[in-house]
């Protein structure tokens, strides 16, 4: 027995992970059909709410009828009772001798039982059937004639006391048969002695009654339940459709199909909303053609300008340079002037290639010419373009690259052009302090940052810094003299590579900005290796804050000494 036992409890362990895992599956699975199904959220509400009504009104019916049937039943009786006490006051009149007491009860008992076959009364008919007790009590004895255990005591002291009284008692049989009896006891008034008379009324035929009522209204409540799943379910569906195709409509508009509508059938509220968005998908693609056409022709302006502009350029340039060339032979103020000339047209020149290279981003007809490559190395070629300017604004540059060769799938190009904006930017705004770059790099992707403490950025500046021609404070001195351009170029230039360019920065301690490329063109990254906020941050920026290991730096100084 105990092998079994433990068998049994073994088994049941072994089942309780799988029965846990299955019904967190299935609640699992529950919450999001509810989370994105109206038509089932709103059926198995229906559901729950009819549930509920219909209990709360099964249980107050089901307590109206066995009140009702109770106290129907208790009025005949009652009535029976005193119809009886009557017949037993005839045959127990004058009854004073000890001796004859058991004969006389029993012999009542009899004519009681007998009178009672043949009353075809309408009291007798209500009450039903009944089992008579006839109980004297004395000072010395007491004697009893019918199943005296029956009768609860407290239903006895109330009638010795000569009261009528009534109570419901359920007992148990030799076989272990539970009946429920309505037993009514009264006095019998006309002996000399106390005598009670008890009558018990079998309850079955009533219990029997609130039974098929109990089983009549579950089943008629389940299959109530089952008819309102089925009209909730049609209901919402009629709804819930057109909803349906609105939604698809509406995704299938976002993807680009301007000229899909809704079909109108009717004149109900779904029939107006339907169409309502016909008429808002039409404004909006007559708009979007509108801004399509308009951003044709402004691209199309912006290259036909920088194109026009490049042949008088080139004239103006030729006439420059011999300028230029010649600025010895002039005055001082003259040369200058020549010097100056030179100067803005070689940031003229620059504004028409960036010009040229924003209108083919916006065009959409840049292709990526992406190799494996070494990333530090483009780091290095990037900071040696910038050397004359950090050494005019005697900004020292600092490179932390690890010592390892760092592959990426990337354009070269492109990514040394932003790295050539970021350091310039930095270098401009860094207020003669160093500037920090800083490579890194994981199975996913490859990450650099640029760190500057210069001005630094105000709060919201630093989602605007990648704008076109925005600068933070448009009256402070540059030095790099750039077109306004760059930062926007950089952006886009991360974008087509699939990666990020983003910016932090705050007032009086510097600013940073953080490139970030997948190392292959294929496989998109989550997270970048570094920071966007530097371990110097402010505390009050709200950020965590992470310090960077180094594993190898060097200043633009020392290489250019391993270079020679």
């Amino acid at each position: 027995m105990k092998r079994r036992v433990l068998a049994f409890v073994r088994a049941v362990l072994r089942l309780a992970p799988r029965a846990g895992s299955y019904a967190r599956g299935r609640a699992v699975a529950f919450g999001v059909l509810w989370r994105r199904s109206l038509q089932f959220k709103v059926t198995v509400s229906t559901l729950a709410l009819s549930s509920a009504v219909g209990l709360v009104l099964g249980m107050v019916l089901q307590n109206q009828i066995t009140q009702r049937l109770t106290e129907t039943k208790r009025q005949a009786a009652i009535a029976q009772t005193l119809q009886v006490v009557r017949t037993a006051e005839n045959e127990l009149v004058g009854i004073s001798d000890q001796d004859q007491l058991a004969d006389r009860l029993q012999n009542a008992l009899k004519k009681i039982t007998s009178s009672s076959s043949e009353d075809q009364g309408t009291a007798a008919s209500a009450a039903g059937a009944f089992e008579p007790v006839l109980t004297a009590g004395g000072e010395d004895s007491a004697e009893s004639a019918g199943p005296i255990t029956k009768v609860p005591d407290g239903l006895q002291r109330f009638v010795e006391n000569n009261q009528v009284a009534w109570q419901i008692n359920t007992d148990i049989d030799e076989d272990g048969v539970r009946t429920t009896h309505l037993i009514i006891g009264a006095p019998v008034t006309s002996t000399g002695r106390p005598i009670q008379l008890y009558l018990l009324f079998p309850m079955t035929a009533e219990q029997n009654t609130v039974q098929t009522v109990q089983n009549t209204l579950l089943v008629g409540g389940l299959v109530l339940l089952v008819l309102l799943a089925g009209i909730a379910n049609l209901v919402t569906r009629q709804v819930v459709r057109p909803v349906r195709q609105a939604a698809a409509a509406a995704a299938r508009f976002a993807g680009g199909e301007l000229d899909e509508r809704l079909p109108v059938t009717g004149e109900d509220d779904l029939s107006k909303l339907a169409v309502s968005y016909n008429e808002m998908a039409a404004s909006i693609q007559h708009q979007i053609r509108q801004l399509e056409e308009f951003g044709t022709l402004q691209r199309r302006f912006t290259s036909d300008v920088s194109h026009e502009l490049r042949t008088p350029l080139t004239t103006v340039r030729m006439a420059a340079d011999v300028l230029h060339a010649s600025r010895e032979q002039f005055p001082a103020g003259l040369a200058r002037s020549t010097e100056l000339l030179v100067d803005e047209l070689d940031r003229f020149e620059a504004l028409l290639g960036d010009l040229l290279e924003i209108s083919r981003l916006d065009a959409g007809v840049e292709e990526l010419a992406a190799e494996f490559i070494d990333v530090s190395s483009i780091a290095r070629r990037a900071v040696e373009q910038v050397r004359v300017i950090a050494g005019n604004a005697e900004t020292e540059i600092e490179l932390a690259l690890p010592p390892d060769e760092t592959l990426a799938e990337i354009d070269a190009r492109r990514v040394e052009r932003i790295l050539r904006n970021l350091l310039a930017n930095a270098v401009d705004h860094s207020e003669g302090n160093p500037v920090r770059l800083t490579l890194a790099a994981d199975e996913h992707a490859v990450a650099i940052t640029v760190r500057d403490h210069g001005v630094g950025l105000r709060a919201g500046e630093a989602d605007l810094v990648f704008n076109r021609f925005w600068r933070a404070d448009p009256s402070r001195n540059r030095r790099t003299g750039g077109t306004g351009l760059g930062l926007a170029i950089s952006h886009e230039d991360a974008r087509l590579h699939g990666g990020q360019l983003e910016a932090w920065g705050a007032p009086g301690h510097g600013a940073c900005f953080r490139l970030t490329l997948p190392r292959r063109q294929d496989e998109p990254f989550e997270e970048s290796p570094l920071p966007l906020v530097p371990d110097d941050a402010p505390a009050t920026n709200g950020h965590l804050q992470v310090g960077l290991p180094t594993e190898y730096t060097i200043t633009i100084g020392e290489m250019h000494k391993e270079d020679a």
